[in-house]
């Protein structure tokens, strides 16, 4: 009877014990849950934070644009030699135009493109009209001048560049007349997947979509998830006609895609093909009269490879037809740019883009730790690691070689320097975007 007393009493106490570890973990749990459900909370309250604060930075502009006097002709004064404007100089050359509006599109390859153009004008010291506070003119509202930097009526600056939704007679205000408007697209297919990962949480529209891939279950049939009023539906469908300051929701046989796309051909001197990079920066120093230097480049705001979707022939099908009008856009200047090859001589051509290529090589083996690029997460120089989207880290970046000769280890640095690392280095102050940006990393 004791023995079976004691073993009752044993077992007991082994089951208060139970009981005691049992409640032990679930406080435990409960707390290490509490603690995640509060960190969620506190990220979400953040993020919402932000997103108001970046919305209300954003003045509501009603799209309507007035018919502005052009910038005053006078140049400039600069400690340069390239002060005139692509004009035969003694010796019969023509000399290098400094006056640029480049017209940064997404997902294009601009970011590569905004690099070689803000190490020309910071090589000559010309004058770029940048936003303030953030890296971006304010996006996605249509462009004023009021948005640029110590803007004042009258003032006149030599490059526009950076982000914004097109307005050409709110940017005429801020370049000389003859200023050479540049751009670039890309096969609005690809562009299309490109938008659709990156900005996808940026896009409440996406965030529902069930499917094996979320992009296959969307070009299913678009229609059922997309609303042209939703917040950041622009970046589901016709993003080119958007960015360039047209309906992206037109259908691409309405006559205003035509006549949209007669307008951006009147006013663009050069449009750049994405798909034929080098070729398009050949023609770009044509038209510039710039040198084969000026050209240099590393591809910047690559994607890792793992993070692409492979579209099948029935899915690109899918995807142009769902962005037509980008699709008409693309078509036209593909063909006006295969044009203005055949009158470069596609002979010469592959010459200078064999030229550029070796140069670029002969660039990357001096500059670039291993000649490649890598993920974020290992490059050593934090100054080097280029912006990231939200809850991943997918964009590529670069080691800077340790033993560089000294001649070129400004111009390596300044390759390799991503475009809100580079835009502070001339200047800007970009609290705004970094505070997004320390949001944004904090959270991921």
């Amino acid at each position: 009877m004791a023995h079976r007393f004691h073993r009752m009493e044993y077992n007991h106490h082994l089951s208060e014990v139970g009981l005691t570890l049992k409640g032990c973990l679930v406080l435990v749990m409960g707390r290490r849950y509490k603690s995640i459900a509060r960190g969620l909370a506190v990220g979400t309250l953040l993020t919402s934070y932000m997103l108001v604060l970046y919305c209300l930075s954003t003045p509501a502009v009603k799209q309507k644009f007035r018919v502005a006097l052009s910038c005053s002709n006078q140049r400039l004064v600069h400690s340069s030699t390239h002060t005139s404007q692509n004009r035969t100089g003694p010796s019969g050359e023509c000399e290098p135009k400094v006056d640029i509006m480049f017209m940064k599109t997404h997902k294009t390859a601009s970011s590569t493109l905004l690099n070689i153009l803000f190490r020309f004008g910071d090589k000559h010291r010309l004058e770029f009209a940048f936003p303030d506070g953030r890296n971006d003119f304010f996006y996605p509202s249509p462009f004023l001048c009021s948005q640029v930097k110590n803007y004042q009526p009258g003032a006149c600056f030599n490059i526009l560049c950076n982000h914004m939704r097109f307005n050409e007679y709110e940017v005429a205000k801020l370049l000389p007349a003859d200023a050479a408007y540049i751009t670039i697209l890309r096969d609005p297919a690809e562009l299309f997947e490109s938008s659709f990962h990156y900005f996808r949480w940026a896009i409440p529209l996406t965030w529902g979509i069930r499917g094996e891939t979320k992009l296959t279950e969307f070009l299913r049939d678009p229609r059922s998830y997309y609303s042209p009023e939703s917040y950041n539906s622009f970046y589901l469908k016709n993003l080119l006609f958007f960015d360039f300051g047209l309906d992206n929701n037109l259908e691409p046989e309405h006559p205003l895609v035509e006549r949209g796309i007669q307008s951006l051909t009147n006013r663009f001197n050069l449009v750049l093909m994405a798909e034929y990079f080098e070729e398009s920066l050949i023609l770009l120093k044509d038209t510039l009269c710039w040198t084969m230097e000026d050209l240099l480049f590393f591809k910047l705001n690559a994607r890792k490879h793992s993070s692409v979707s492979r579209l099948t022939p029935e899915l690109r099908a899918k995807a142009l037809e769902w962005n037509g009008a980008d699709w008409r856009l693309y078509q036209h200047f593909n063909t006006t740019f295969w044009a203005k090859v055949e009158v470069y001589g596609r002979t010469r051509m592959e010459q200078e883009v064999r030229e550029l290529r070796k140069k670029n090589a002969e660039m990357a083996a001096i500059c670039i730790e291993g000649g490649v690029a890598v993920d974020a997460r290992m490059i050593w120089n934090r100054d080097l690691v280029p912006w990231q989207p939200v809850g991943e880290s997918s964009i590529l970046g670069y080691n800077l070689r340790k033993n560089i000769d000294p001649k070129y280890r400004e111009l390596c640095r300044k390759m390799l320097t991503p475009e809100i690392q580079y835009m502070s280095e001339l200047g800007v102050n970009l609290w705004l975007t970094q505070l997004w940006g320390w949001v944004k990393d904090t959270i991921s």
